[in-house]
C-alpha cells in the first residue's frame, strides 16, 4: 500500500530545477548548442520566480 502511494506521490511531483536544466542540456545536438545552453542557464534561464 505505502510503495503504491509512494510511486504516485513521486509521478505528481514537478521536477526541480536542477533537472530540469539537466534535461535542457540533455537535449543539446552537439557541442556548440551545449555551450550554448551552458551559458542560457549561467544567464538564468530556469531560475525565473515566476
Amino acid at each position: 500500500m505505502f510503495k503504491q502511494l509512494k510511486k504516485i506521490t513521486s509521478a505528481l511531483r514537478a521536477p526541480t530545477i536542477a533537472e530540469r536544466e539537466q534535461s535542457y542540456l540533455n537535449g543539446s545536438m552537439d557541442r556548440i548548442d551545449l555551450e550554448y545552453r551552458q551559458r542560457q542557464i549561467d544567464r538564468g534561464l530556469f531560475r525565473h520566480g515566476y
